[in-house]
């Protein structure tokens, strides 16, 4: 065996998951533009009335493309998620996930894998806000919106480095899919920011990989101005879970008490602050500076210890790659003969 066979049998057999739902138009030139290194072509018709599915099998002839065809609407996170299962069944190694409407260049897939390869991320993401030129074509209310969403996934996944959380420009090491709790993530547009809960819950490392933002002619179905409102309760949500995950069920640390400590004190310098003001204001008189202080100083020391847990919390961003650590156990099992270990 030469030295490109050998190569070639230790390179890691990807996939790419294409959800196919009203994206007729570009799904063929999506599929054209993937390379030849890809292994296979997962496209999930998501039960989609233009029959994505159908087409893309009478059009396309390349032996690659496996067509999953959903009896009912699951959503974009459905549709993934049947195309992750799909991976792993066929025994891939690492997933990537592109949207079928054309916005992602398929050209980008070596920089979305390559962390991955080299063991430095388990999760890499698409990246529109990272060059400001090319901002200027991305719609203001989506600019706007996006900025709030992202601000909003950092508090509730835990990843304060990573932006764009609802980039659907992915790749993941499916070490990392096998333990994922499928049945428990978000089936709809909340999927990928879902995902990067999960993932935090792992603690598995995620990457930012920039990219243009690009939007021709295509309809997006994700409407900011409708997602908002429950893209907030359920940030807000995985936010309370995570923490008590984290801090509090997993273990224990100094963080653990500046959060509830730093709460009580600002909570009960506003209360007493507010009170001691109505007081004053019906009484006509001035508050003692006694008072002042009474009612100032829990505000700052409560203030001072949130950010303090803020701070803590950002230093905890995961390091080292969850999938690396796996096929280290799963290779030390392999030598000293533990088959049955996961």
């Amino acid at each position: 065996m030469n030295t490109l066979d050998s190569a070639m049998d230790n390179f890691p057999h990807l996939c790419v998951v294409i959800p196919a739902y009203k994206v007729k138009k570009q799904i063929m030139w999506v599929i054209n533009n993937i390379d030849s290194y890809i292994t296979k072509i997962y496209i999930i018709d998501d039960c989609c009335p233009d029959r994505s599915g159908e087409f893309v099998t009478a059009e396309c002839t390349d032996e690659r493309v496996v067509v999953i065809q959903h009896a009912n609407n699951l959503g974009v996170g459905g549709a993934v998620m049947s195309g992750y299962k799909q991976a792993l069944a066929d025994g891939m190694d690492i997933a990537i996930k592109i949207d079928g409407d054309g916005q992602m260049d398929p050209r980008l897939i070596p920089e979305l894998i390559t962390p991955i390869i080299a063991g430095n991320a388990d999760y890499t993401k698409g990246n529109r806000f990272f060059d400001l030129e090319s901002l200027a074509s991305m719609p203001r209310i989506r600019l706007l919106g996006n900025a709030v969403l992202s601000f909003m996934n950092k508090l509730s996944s835990g990843y304060w480095d990573v932006f764009d959380p609802t980039n659907g420009f992915t790749a993941i090491h499916c070490e990392v899919l096998k333990n994922l709790p499928f049945e428990k993530i978000s089936k709809r547009y909340f999927f990928e920011s879902d995902m990067l809960f999960r993932l935090n819950i792992l603690r598995a490392t995620v990457i930012d990989i920039p990219m243009d933002a690009k939007y021709d002619d295509e309809d997006s179905n994700l409407s900011i101005k409708k997602v908002l409102g429950e893209f907030f309760y359920k940030n807000l949500r995985n936010t309370l879970k995570r923490i008590f995950y984290n801090y509090y069920l997993r273990g224990l640390s100094i963080a653990s008490i500046e959060l509830p400590l730093g709460i009580m004190m600002f909570v009960f310098g506003v209360l007493f602050g507010a009170n001691s003001w109505f007081d004053s204001y019906n009484e006509g008189v001035t508050a003692s500076p006694g008072t002042v202080m009474l009612a100032s100083l829990p505000i700052i020391l409560g203030v001072q210890l949130i950010l303090a847990f803020f701070s803590y919390d950002i230093r905890s961003v995961p390091g080292e790659a969850f999938h690396v650590s796996k096929l280290r156990i799963k290779k030390f099992n392999k030598l000293i003969g533990n088959n049955d270990a996961r």
